[in-house]
This record gives structure tokens, C-alpha cells and sequence, in this order.
């Protein structure tokens, strides 16, 4: 039984509170006490120092190669990237105020039900949210596409002061958006908190769109404070540049210390929305016909009930449509759309889909259901998540993209077909080879660990992307007939490495090992 004061308790004579340096020192030596922890329990620890080189070695050529390609430097192809470069950095600090804010305040150094036997701060959970954010596909791409900017842009005696005020900004806009994802936590969790938050997101992207459709979104990007701080960036060491490093410097420790406050709050009151799925009553319906059909109803109710499911469809179905619409991409463009919307929805479960059962999945192994049926219908479940947030994107997209013609409209529904069975392939395939216990019923759960989450997305996203491409050029060839046939090859291809998943999850051995890892 624990004996250590914990966030909630208040003190006494015995146990006096303590005050606000020694609770910042002793949050910090708890994050590396748990960092230390979470670290001891990866599975295969020889890839760990391989990993970080990986990384390493890709940000150090985002900083580098750039310099290297055609009109680096010199064509006006480079100095239009640098114009747009202000506009990248306000950018980036909405994309992490989005991931943030979807998250419930970033992701969990530590599980909840881990956490419950240890005294651990709210400011500890804080700063752990900070330090795993960066473990993050569309964190780390951001970060070395804005890395890569600079490279191809700047003379090459101007880049490593450009460099060191990048990984700054790159780290302030991390910790103001946990500012925000904090305080839209606290918020949430008041009395008719959940409606609060959906009408202040809806007013933000309603203005957002007012400005695009009104086209002064232009004009305001032109006026962003960012253009301060990457005009200071990109001068060389010198004492502007050390100005700018200075406020990045004063924005981030002001913004570390601030969110722990929203932190607090939003620890000292229930999560409405988690309660309300844990408490609720649902009634009983008629049984379906077949068990197959009782299984697929198990397990949409158990995706759609879930926190983080909603809230991930929701950003994935919405943020992307939002963005063609200001964009104004065309039908061939909106090809890119369907693999990323796939790979964003697998990534809330699909590469890990027992999880979702937990210790339930020893129930269900007892049930008289064929081992077939019950993959089928978790396959099943997981193409019908992925098809309609994939829908709703492209539904949104196609408000301003026009009527699309015969062959257009054939790539992005053969296209839409491929990801998804590509997808699901990949995700069911991961899921038998590397299970993991998770609590999936906290909103700020992630269905693998911070850095197999990374190896996942990068696969998806390389491979979508190259899917997509191939798509999106013909979708120009006159002939609606070739993207039929060239997703012939790729359905078959990822059909056939669906069946072997299949075949895997027959094994009763196997699936044994997967029952008894994901209910651990």
C-alpha cells in the first residue's frame, strides 16, 4: 500500500505541503524514475540505441542534404520556401495544439492503472506528456520538413543558427499546445463541459473557414508573429538572432511551468466523457441472425463506445476534409487523402486490435465461435472504421473540387479499396506478431508503446503514400478502366498477406500467446 502523499491528498501536520521549487524538483526526478521504468520494459532492448541513431541520423540530414539539391540557395524556388516559411511555423504550432487537444493532454508516460498504486503528480504527468510528444510520426516529419526548409533555402554558413532556433520553436510550440490541451481538458470535464469544448472547436473552424472562402487567410498569414521570430532565425549568430533565440528560450520555460497549472485542474475532476462510457446503460437489442453477426456488433460497440476511437475519428475524419477545402485540391490531389486517413485510423487500435478486448478476450476464447469468425469480423470492423472516416474526408474534400469525371472518380475508389485492405493487412499483421497490454478506455491511451507506434506510422505512411501516388497519376489517363485494373494486383498482394494473418490467428498456439499478452 503506497505511504507517499499523492496529487489529491491534502496535507497535515505530519505530511506538510510542499512548496512550488521542491514539487517542480521532485516532478522532474520522478519523470526520469518513470522514464527508467517505462524504458525496462521494452521487449527487445538492443533496438533501442539503434532506434535513437535512426533518428539522429534523419534529423541530421533533414539539416544537411537539403543543401545539396538543385537551386538550393540560389534559385527562386528557394526563396519562395522561405517566404512560406512563417507561415510553416504557425502551422506547426496548430497541428500540435490539435494532436494535443485530441489526446486529452498527450500521451501517458505511465499507464492509469499503473500509475493508481504511485504518488504521481499532475505536474510529473505534465512533463511527461512533453517529453514523449516528440515520439510522434507527424511530429518528427513537421520537425524535419521545417529543418529541411531552412537547409534548402539559407546559405550554408547561415544554417546552424537556423537549426538551433528551429529546435527551439519546434519545443515551444510543443509546450504551449500542452498549455491549451490542458486547459480544453479541464474544461471537458466540467458539467456540460464535452458540449463547451465542441462548440469552441466549431467556432474555431468555422472562422477558419470564413477566412479561406473570404480570402483574407492570405493576408492574415502574412501578419503572423512567426514572421518576428524566423526573421531573427535566419541572419547567422548574431545579436538579433540571439534576441529571437532569447524569447524562444523565455516562450518555453513560461509555457513548461504555465501548463502544469491547467494540469491540476483538470486532475482534480472526473473525465466526464470515460465515466459516462464506463457507467452507462445500454439496452438490450434483438440477437442477430448469424454468430458472425453478433461478433461484428461486439465489436463495432467496442471501437465506437471507446473515448479515444471518437475522438481520433473525429480528427481524422474532419481536420484533413477541412484542409482540402482550404487548399482547394482537385480530385486527382485528393488521392493523398484515403491512405492518410487509413494509416491515422489504424494507428488508434487497428495495429494493435485485441487490445480493445483486454481480459475480456479470455471470455470471448469460450465462447462457441470459430476462431475464423471471430478474425473476420474483427477485420470487418476495422475496414468499416477506416472506410467511413476515409468517406468523410472525401465527402468534405469534394465540396469545392467540382463534379470529378469517370477516371477520376474510379482512382479514388479503387484507391480507397486498396489502402483499406492494405491497411488492415498491416494492422492485423502487427497485431498477432507484437500484442501489447493496454487500457484502451483512457483518452490518452496509444495501442503500442511510443516508439513502436513511431515504426508503425512509418511504415503505413511510406507505403500509403506510394500507393496514393501511384493512383493520383491515373487518375489523369482518360480511361476510367486502367485504375481497375492496376488495383487488381494490389488487392490480390494484400489479400494474400490477409489470409496468412488469418492462417496465423488459427494456430491455436498462436493465438494462445496473443490471448495471453493482450490480457496480461
Amino acid at each position: 500500500m503506497p505511504t507517499g502523499l499523492s496529487s489529491t491528498s491534502t496535507a497535515t501536520a505530519a505530511s506538510p505541503r510542499l512548496g512550488p521549487v521542491t514539487s517542480a524538483r521532485r516532478a522532474v526526478a520522478d519523470v526520469g524514475h518513470l522514464a527508467r521504468f517505462r524504458a525496462g520494459t521494452v521487449r527487445r532492448r538492443a533496438a533501442v540505441p539503434w532506434t535513437i541513431a535512426i533518428m539522429v541520423g534523419l534529423t541530421l540530414a533533414a539539416c544537411t542534404l537539403p543543401m545539396t539539391f538543385p537551386g538550393a540557395r540560389t534559385s527562386t524556388r528557394a526563396a519562395e520556401v522561405l517566404v512560406l516559411t512563417p507561415t510553416a511555423f504557425a502551422g506547426f504550432l496548430l497541428l500540435a495544439i490539435i494532436s494535443a487537444v485530441a489526446s486529452g493532454g498527450g500521451r501517458e508516460l505511465i499507464s492509469r492503472e499503473q500509475a493508481v498504486a504511485f504518488p504521481v503528480s499532475p505536474t510529473t504527468d505534465h512533463l511527461g506528456a512533453l517529453l514523449l510528444a516528440p515520439l510522434n510520426i507527424a511530429w518528427l516529419l513537421q520537425a524535419w520538413t521545417l529543418l529541411g526548409t531552412m537547409a534548402y533555402g539559407l546559405p550554408v554558413h547561415l544554417v546552424p543558427a537556423a537549426a538551433l532556433s528551429v529546435l527551439l520553436w519546434l519545443a515551444a510550440c510543443t509546450a504551449l499546445a500542452q498549455i491549451v490541451a490542458w486547459t480544453m481538458e479541464a474544461i471537458r470535464r466540467q458539467p456540460h463541459g464535452i458540449g463547451m469544448v465542441r462548440a469552441i472547436t466549431g467556432v474555431f473552424a468555422l472562422a477558419g473557414l470564413a477566412l479561406q472562402l473570404s480570402g483574407r487567410l492570405g493576408e492574415m498569414l502574412d501578419h503572423v508573429p512567426t514572421v518576428w521570430i524566423v526573421a531573427r532565425s535566419t541572419i547567422g549568430f548574431e545579436w538579433r538572432w540571439a534576441e529571437g533565440v532569447a524569447v524562444e528560450l523565455v516562450i518555453l520555460v513560461a509555457a513548461v511551468v504555465i501548463g502544469a497549472v491547467p494540469a491540476h485542474l483538470a486532475a482534480r475532476r472526473m473525465p466526464r466523457d470515460e465515466a459516462r462510457v464506463e457507467s452507462g446503460q445500454f439496452s438490450a437489442r434483438r440477437l442477430p441472425g448469424s454468430v458472425f453477426a453478433m461478433l461484428v456488433r461486439t465489436d463495432r460497440s467496442s471501437v465506437w463506445r471507446s473515448v479515444p476511437m471518437r475522438r481520433g475519428i473525429a480528427v481524422l475524419a474532419v481536420g484533413p476534409g477541412l484542409v482540402a477545402i482550404a487548399g482547394d485540391l482537385d480530385w486527382p490531389m485528393m488521392t493523398i487523402l484515403p491512405g492518410l486517413v487509413a494509416s491515422g485510423g489504424a494507428l488508434l487500435f487497428g495495429v494493435n486490435a485485441w487490445c480493445l478486448d483486454g481480459r475480456g478476450l479470455l471470455w470471448r476464447e469460450n465462447l462457441p465461435a470459430r476462431p475464423g469468425q471471430v478474425f473476420g469480423a474483427r477485420a470487418y470492423v476495422l475496414a468499416e472504421f477506416l472506410v467511413a472516416a476515409s468517406l468523410a474526408t472525401i465527402l468534405l474534400a469534394s465540396l469545392r473540387a467540382g463534379v470529378p469525371t469517370s477516371y477520376e472518380l474510379s482512382a479514388l475508389v479503387c484507391l480507397l479499396l486498396v489502402v483499406t485492405v492494405q491497411v488492415v493487412g498491416a494492422a492485423l499483421r502487427w497485431s498477432a506478431q507484437r500484442p501489447f497490454p493496454v487500457d484502451m478506455r483512457s483518452a490518452r491511451a496509444t495501442p503500442a508503446p511510443p516508439i513502436v507506434m513511431v515504426g508503425y506510422s512509418t511504415r503505413l505512411a511510406v507505403s500509403t503514400t506510394l500507393t496514393g501516388l501511384v493512383f493520383s497519376g491515373l487518375a489523369h489517363i482518360p480511361e476510367w478502366r486502367v485504375s481497375v485494373l492496376a488495383a487488381v494486383p494490389f488487392l490480390i498482394w494484400s489479400t494474400w498477406r490477409l489470409s496468412r494473418t488469418a492462417g496465423v490467428w488459427l494456430d491455436p498456439v498462436e493465438r494462445s500467446r496473443v490471448v495471453m499478452a493482450v490480457a496480461a
